[in-house]
């Protein structure tokens, strides 16, 4: 009985040692449990620390590119405004450019005429205000107006008597005939020919540099230059020709007054036109085709 208590006790010993033991390693698990737990949650909060990190900083470097784009896109701008600029500015250094090109040619040179075909303006006025006072004096002057008469009558006046228009389209070709004579070889024709030949230059010029004003401003008024020297030459042959178409001018008046007068009707060529229209017309027509065939400028 004695060594069964023993036993009994020893069993109990080993089952409280069991238990201790059964407990322990429960205690033992369930911390290893909670360690785990607490691993995995340190490391699930790492792990969203890490992602928040690379948000942040994802947003960061989002932030950077948007503003890094903005200034991109606003030194573009300013570069193409630059860019205009100097544009701008390169036309308008070109043009004044080209404006003080302008500037710094010579003005074309005016040809010099032959020596006593060079014209003047006296001669001219002189010529020119006789003719004005015998054509406002014409019925005064009666030893004037008997002379022409005496002279044209027998010519002219045949032609017209024989037939009134034929007669006067011949009168009109004999006088722009004399007139295209006399401006041939009473005028410088070499130096006439080099002015018509500037001023086209000078037109092509302006039609070039349409788009420049004050290039044309400069080309116009070089062109101005070239028109008394014209002037002066073709009116040159006013001082042969002036007071003979007066004295003409004055003669037709009378006659044709005289043959109103006669048959009591205003006399008119090719049923409408008055015998100065008629006149002015013809002179026209004749004068174009007398001075191609003569080359007269």
């Amino acid at each position: 009985m004695d060594e069964e208590k023993p036993s009994e006790e020893n069993a109990e010993l080993r089952t409280d040692s069991e238990n201790t033991e059964t407990n322990d390693e429960k205690e033992t698990s369930v911390d290893d449990k909670e360690k785990s737990v607490e691993e995995e949650n340190s490391v699930s909060n790492e792990d969203k620390k890490e992602e928040n990190a690379e948000f942040s900083d994802s947003g960061e470097k989002e932030t950077i590119n948007q503003d890094s784009q903005d200034v991109n896109e606003t030194n573009k701008k300013e570069s193409q405004k630059d860019d205009e600029l100097t544009n701008n500015e390169e036309s308008a250094n070109e043009s004044e450019h080209q404006i003080q090109e302008v500037k710094k040619e010579e003005t074309p040179a005016i040809p010099k005429s032959k020596k006593g075909k060079e014209g003047s303006w006296t001669p001219m006025i002189i010529v020119m205000g006789i003719s004005l006072v015998i054509a406002f004096a014409w019925d005064k002057m009666d030893f004037i107006k008997n002379a022409v008469h005496a002279v044209l009558d027998p010519s002219a006046g045949v032609l017209l008597g024989w037939n009134l228009t034929i007669g006067m389209l011949l009168i009109v070709l004999m006088i722009n005939l004399l007139t295209t004579t006399i401006q041939k070889y009473a005028t410088d024709q070499e130096a006439l020919r080099e002015l018509k030949k500037q001023q086209k230059i000078l037109q092509a010029e302006m039609k070039k540099y349409k788009d420049h004003p004050q290039k044309v401003a400069e080309l116009s008024k070089q062109q101005m230059q070239f028109i008394p020297k014209t002037f002066k030459l073709t009116s040159r042959a006013i001082m042969f020709t002036g007071i003979p178409f007066i004295l003409f001018f004055r003669w037709f008046t009378d006659v044709f007054t005289a043959m109103e007068v006669a048959t009591g009707a205003p006399v008119r060529f090719l049923g409408f036109l008055s015998w100065f229209w008629f006149y002015l017309i013809f002179t026209m027509a004749f004068s174009m085709i007398l001075r191609k065939m003569f080359k007269v400028v």
